[in-house]
């Protein structure tokens, strides 16, 4: 039986390195297995930065079970498949490595738009255990995939709950309401967790990456693929991936 896992993706650059941490804090606060993917021509090139990886890891987290993994073949796919049986994907935001998808930032954006669960890119320069807050980013109609997913983010990490919904529709949506009062089907199940909301009018992506500064992660999300739309990114998501202060969740929904 395969353990529940998060996945991370390295190339044996720096900003791998800080993937691969957070990726071990990840798989540490929820308890679960961590495994270690490097996608390479030839698998024989992997070993030594599987090795380290995995050093690493243990070194850090003694209790977090750890798999490493060579893929043959690009990247993106390799990832994507991973990412159908994980908890949570991670990646950096841009690489320093032999791999040209990697140095110019494309894996993440191509990776946001074809992981079929949640993606976690690394940005931002503050320490990714400050507490302060949790941001949702609502870009169209309600998400409850991304939703739950920052409602449970925020109760892990003893945060409380920020949301931004941009104004897309000439009455707001339904659904978004029902996060925040006492009855709503979230706080029964996570009574803990405060939750704020505010709808932006103008210029969501500007206001929702400045909001970043404040928060430990901010969580949006996508359309899943193979769903109607197909992989699909917003405008709001590739600011966010572009600019966020902090690290971005991109959870497939639809």
């Amino acid at each position: 039986m395969t353990l529940q896992h998060v996945v991370v993706g390295v190339d044996g650059s720096l900003v791998s390195v800080r993937a691969l941490d957070q990726a071990a804090e990840e798989a540490a606060r929820r308890g679960i297995a961590l495994r270690v993917v490097y996608a390479v021509p030839d698998r024989d090139e992997a070993g030594p930065v599987l090795a380290s990886a995995a050093s690493r890891v243990r070194a850090r987290h003694p209790s977090v079970p750890v798999e490493t993994r060579a893929e043959e073949g690009g990247v993106v796919r390799a990832l994507a498949r991973e990412s159908t049986d994980a908890v949570l994907t991670v990646v950096g935001s841009r690489g320093l490595g032999g791999l040209a998808g990697w140095a110019c930032g494309a894996v993440s954006s191509r990776l946001a738009a074809q992981a079929h669960g949640p993606l976690l890119v690394v940005r931002g320069e503050r320490p990714h255990d400050d507490p302060r807050e949790v941001l949702l980013g609502l870009e169209r109609d309600i998400s409850a995939d991304a939703a739950l997913y920052a409602i449970k983010e925020a109760e892990r990490r003893g945060a409380h709950l920020r949301v931004l919904h941009s104004w897309t529709h000439r009455h707001p949506s339904p659904e978004l309401s029902s996060l925040t009062p006492a009855t709503s089907p979230g706080h029964e199940r996570h009574p803990r967790t405060e939750v704020e909301r505010r709808t932006v009018r103008t210029a969501p992506a500007q206001d929702l990456v400045e909001a970043t500064r404040d928060a430990v992660v901010v969580v949006i999300g996508s359309h899943r693929p193979g769903s109607r739309h197909g992989g699909h990114l917003g405008p709001v998501a590739h600011a966010l991936l572009h600019h966020s202060h902090c690290p971005v969740v991109v959870v497939p929904t639809g």
